[in-house]
């Protein structure tokens, strides 16, 4: 009985050894109805240029524009120097000359409550700026691209005595206030001026708080040189001036 067990077996083991088939590694053959695709090369067939016009802009022209007029600045070149990361440590908090013309002034602007003689009070309820003018570097600049200049006088009273003492003869006046020079020629409008003072982004002597322009800056007077007069002097409104001696 054990042999034939163990016959059993290895008739077993040899049939199913029999039975497994290695793989076939042959490649597949293409049916008898395929095509092959054949890519033939398109002529190419020049055509016409395209008769529709093109019209471009302009190119526009950059105007070069000088950052110093001789040994000053333009105003451009101080503002653009107080914007730079670069330059604005050459100009910021820094005494410097500038030069232009005066193309704005707030006198005329002044309320008639702040024009009057120095030593009184204005009324109370009296709202007056402090003078200031704005110079560009041409005569018709707008005031949005000029520097304003303040610190030249502290109210208008100080500039009806200035006027005062100008028109009588007197070279110069003292501010009693802000102890400057009040300038002579007052700032007018088209007047060519170098002016030289404190050039930074805000002006804090004014008793009515800070000013700031960060983008054209301020200047704290220091002195003023008239270069080429204006066509007429500066006054105050209801202040008429003496014709020059």
């Amino acid at each position: 009985m054990p042999r034939l067990r163990i016959f059993m077996l290895a008739v077993g083991i040899a049939g199913f050894g029999s039975s497994q088939t290695a793989p076939s590694h042959a490649s597949p053959t293409p049916s008898a109805g395929g095509t092959r695709c054949v890519a033939r090369a398109m002529p190419n067939e020049p055509r016409p240029a395209s008769s529709v016009e093109v019209h471009l802009p302009a190119v526009p022209k950059l105007e070069k524009k000088p950052p110093k007029v001789g040994d000053a600045y333009s105003v451009w070149g101080a503002s653009y120097f107080l914007r730079s990361r670069v330059h604005r440590k050459e100009v910021e908090g820094k005494t410097i000359v500038v030069e232009g013309y005066v193309v704005k002034t707030n006198l005329l602007e002044a309320p008639r409550c702040a024009v009057h003689r120095g030593g009184r009070a204005d009324p109370e309820n009296c709202r007056a700026p402090v003078p200031a003018f704005w110079i560009g570097d041409a005569p018709n600049a707008a005031p949005s691209t000029s520097i304003k200049v303040m610190g030249w006088a502290s109210n208008y009273a100080q500039i009806y005595d200035a006027i005062r003492d100008f028109d009588a003869g007197k070279p110069e006046f003292t501010d009693v206030l802000w102890g400057v020079r009040v300038p002579n020629p007052l700032p007018a409008m088209g007047a060519k001026v170098r002016i030289s003072g404190v050039y930074d982004q805000m002006f804090s002597a004014a008793s009515s708080g800070m000013e700031m322009d960060p983008h054209m800056g301020l200047i704290t007077y220091g002195e003023l040189k008239t270069l080429e007069p204006a066509p007429e002097l500066a006054t105050l409104p209801g202040v008429r001036r003496a014709k020059p001696r």
